[in-house]
């Protein structure tokens, strides 16, 4: 992740937590860091008038947080019908058995190690809880698990660490591979072209009100990078670790690491692609 703070989109100002659009109100998880960012965003997503919610990314294993967010579909009248993970990091899905068992729900994944129940997450599939409608959409690269979630009714997709609200999100080498990241940014943007999706509702970050601005700079960033990445080699820096010393000098050391991950990645795509 980067701290970029044009980063086009429109972020929302205000609160993170709070009310993301008609069927989406996010609870903020208590676990700031570079990587996290402000903390896991969970959503609970339900129909006006439905008495079931659902909710996505129950985010770590924190007692406290886990049952505020019960608490807070209890007070809109609801109770959790089913949990959905848009993938399998911890900061994501490390509460999901706890939250669960409190709940008494099954848990939706793509990976079928984080499943609880029989049924699991497909392209295509719809999950119609309580009447909503919410479309899974395939976004693997950042994990290979990756899940974002359409809400058609209120033109917004939940997009995992696919999209950030805030600074751009790392290729987790070697789950993750940057050509299907790339894919699932086209994805993303078709949705925004072809099925009027506006609003992105992140992992992590603001509520962002121009999805397809968004989408447009993540896919210009990539390249950029790309490019860059390969401009190093070409230079002579040769091993990911000088290579990110050299195009990630701008950004601060501790998320180093993690574009180490996504050098490795963009490494492996060069070389898939003869261009080093």
């Amino acid at each position: 992740m980067t701290d970029a703070s044009a980063l086009p989109g429109q972020p929302r100002g205000g609160a993170i937590d709070g009310t993301g659009t008609a069927r989406a109100v996010c609870v903020l998880a208590p676990n700031p860091s570079p990587m996290t960012l402000d903390g896991t965003n969970t959503w609970i997503v339900a129909e006006p008038d439905s008495p079931l919610a659902v909710v996505v990314d129950p985010g770590p294993l924190d007692e406290g947080h886990l049952r505020q967010v019960i608490d807070t579909v209890e007070r809109s009248g609801r109770r959790v019908g089913l949990t959905l993970l848009t993938h399998g990091h911890w900061d994501h899905a490390e509460g999901a058995a706890r939250f669960a068992e409190l709940t008494g729900t099954a848990v939706r994944a793509l990976d079928p190690a984080l499943r609880l129940g029989d049924e699991g997450l497909a392209a295509g599939d719809v999950v119609t809880t309580g009447g909503l409608e919410l479309r899974v959409v395939p976004t693997p690269g950042h994990t290979s698990d990756s899940l974002s979630f359409h809400l058609p009714a209120d033109g917004a997709v939940l997009t995992g660490d696919t999209v950030l609200g805030r600074g751009t999100t790392m290729v987790a080498h070697p789950d993750g591979r940057l050509s299907e990241y790339l894919d699932s940014l086209r994805r993303l943007r078709s949705l925004t072209v072809d099925d009027g999706v506006r609003t992105v509702l992140p992992g992590h970050g603001p509520v962002l009100d121009d999805a397809q601005g968004a989408v447009e700079y993540y896919l210009a960033h990539r390249a950029s990078r790309l490019a860059q990445v390969e401009t190093a080699v070409e230079a002579g820096h040769r091993t990911p670790g000088e290579v990110v010393a050299h195009v990630y000098a701008d950004v601060d050391r501790s998320l180093w690491p993690a574009a180490e991950l996504s050098v490795r990645a963009q490494l492996e795509y060069l070389e898939e692609h003869g261009l080093v």
